[in-house]
Order: C-alpha cells, then structure tokens, then sequence
C-alpha cells in the first residue's frame, strides 16, 4: 500500500508530473498569495526571518535589516495551503515564534504545483471521488473552513468568519474510505469528522491522486535494508528514488521532532545509484544510510524511497 508522503515524493521526483515550481517572499505583515494554474499546492519550505539585508527594507532604518541570519521554519504555511489550487495567509502573527527580535522580516515560501484531482462537497452532502484510470491515493483532507467564500451561499455572515479551521482528523478516515478503490464517496459531517469550530459552516476539501495499480513503492528507515523483489520472469525498473526526507510522519517513531524537521531534504545521487544497483535484476537491495548515498540533511534523520515497477525480462 502507498504512504502519503512517500508517495507524494514520486510527483516531485518525476519531472514528467511536476507542473511548475515557485518561490513567494512577503514582508512581515501583508498577505502572503499562493496559487496554481494547474494543480495543487504542496508547500516544500516556509520559513520567516530575514537572510539578506536588501528584501523588504525599503523605507526601514538599518537596524532593522542588518540581522541576516535570522530565520525559522512556519510549518502553518504547508498545514493551512498543501493541496490547495490557491492560498491566501494573513504573515501578521503566523511564525511559531519571533526568531529575532527588532529585526523587520519577511516569509519565504517555496511550494510546486502538483497534479491532482480536487473535491469540495459543503457540510450534509457526500463527497464523490473517481478514478478513470488507476486507484484512488488521498494527498490532503480538511473538514473546517479556510475562506469565506466556499459554501457560503444562503448563510449568516457570522457562519464565514473563522477561515482557520482545521479538523485534526480529516486524512485518516477519508484515507481509510477511498485509498485503493476507483471510486467511493464521504459524507461531509461532524458525525465522521471532528468539530473543528463550533458555529462555523463548514465544508470538506479533498486533493487525491489516480496511481496506476502496476507501480510499488519501497521504503527504508535509515541505516535498514530497502529489498526490493519481483515475481518470477520480470525485473526491476526503478523510476524514482530518494534518500532524505520529505514529510514529518515517515519512519519519526521515537525521534526528537529536531531530526524530521526538515522536509526538503534530496540527496542528489540517489536515483542514479538505485538504478545501478536494481535495474534489470529479479531482486535486489540498498541500504538506506549515508555511506552508499550522501548526506543531504545532516542531524536530520533520513529514509530511502525507491519508486518501480516489475517488467517482462
């Protein structure tokens, strides 16, 4: 079965699926615009402080700007925007904390757009997903309110105003319903899903994937074994690897939250040595560590995703 996030990685590894890739900056305190022509939004970085003593130091006395190395990861970013066509954040307020003080600063983002289909069903009514080809894998699920304008016809304006609404445990039972079919339905309500914000009409938005069923995937922990193995007669073709990290949730059982911080994390050779090493057998394997591959995030710690397939020898 796919995992989310390591699935995930096979779109931005896949240059054939990666749609565009950008960077936003905004200063401290206006509106941070996020969007996709074509897509959905999967947020790489985010991070508020300031780097360079030029951006966002206009009218600003030098005191202001001279800190430049100042800087702290905004996980609100990806929690609030991740597989959404576009994202709009209020930056006044939205760093976890101030990572220096007295210094102007300002929020760089870098996002891709990535494909995906896209369902929005308002509260009381079923969500219809469908796969013409392939099964459903679910990218991102949120049963809450993120703008005042999705659902809102027909209701009181005081039933719009929380746009920071987030049900905690949207993903899983959406995941649980649909991943591995081609097609089921979820019904939009706090009787599945938490209550995330009591007063407020909320909605349920779901991004989801159509994976061909042909494909398998493999992941390793660091410093384990990643074996892959195919059925008598075919052999590997690998279409994507890598060693890092590139979500908070792959193997973090019993990790200090320092070491699966970071989520950007690409060791440049992997694909390379993987294809090396299997393309063409029956079976094969690679130890996920920083002796057969190099070490992109140091402190961080790292899996090994591989991506293939089983063709015909």
């Amino acid at each position: 079965m796919f995992d989310l996030g390591v699935f995930l990685l096979t779109l931005l590894l896949n240059s054939r699926l990666l749609i565009s890739a950008e960077t936003v900056i905004t200063c401290d305190g206006f509106v941070q615009h996020l969007s996709c022509d074509s897509g959905v939004i999967h947020v790489q970085s985010a991070t508020c402080g300031r780097t360079s003593s030029h951006i966002c130091s206009v009218g600003r006395p030098q005191s202001e700007t001279s800190d430049i190395e100042c800087s702290i990861d905004v996980p609100e970013v990806s929690k609030r925007c991740d597989g959404l066509r576009e994202c709009e954040l209020n930056t006044q307020g939205l760093a976890p904390q101030d990572p220096c003080d007295g210094t102007y600063k300002y929020y760089t983002t870098n996002y891709i757009c990535v494909p995906a289909e896209t369902s929005v069903t308002c509260h009381g009514g079923y969500s219809y997903l469908k796969c013409e080809n392939g099964k459903i894998q679910i990218n991102t699920a949120n049963y809450g309110r993120t703008d005042k304008i999705t659902c809102s016809e027909g209701r009181p304006s005081e039933h719009l105003q929380n746009t920071n609404c987030y049900s905690p445990n949207a993903l899983a039972p959406v995941s649980k319903s649909c991943n591995g079919l081609e097609s089921c339905e979820v019904f939009a309500t706090h009787t599945v899903f938490t209550d995330p914000c009591f007063g407020t009409y909320k909605y349920l938005t779901i991004s989801y994937f159509c994976v061909q069923p042909t494909v398998r995937s493999s992941v390793a922990c660091e410093h384990a074994n990643n074996t892959l193995i195919c059925d008598h007669g075919t052999v590997i073709r690998i279409h994507s690897a890598n060693y890092g990290r590139t979500d908070r949730s792959t193997c973090s059982t019993g990790r200090s939250a320092s070491r699966i911080a970071k989520t950007d994390c690409y060791a440049s050779n992997s694909q390379t040595i993987a294809t090396d090493a299997c393309d063409g057998k029956n079976g094969c394997s690679l130890v996920a560590s920083n002796g057969i591959f190099s070490d992109p995030c140091p402190k961080t710690f790292k899996y090994l995703y591989v991506l293939y397939s089983c063709i015909s020898n």
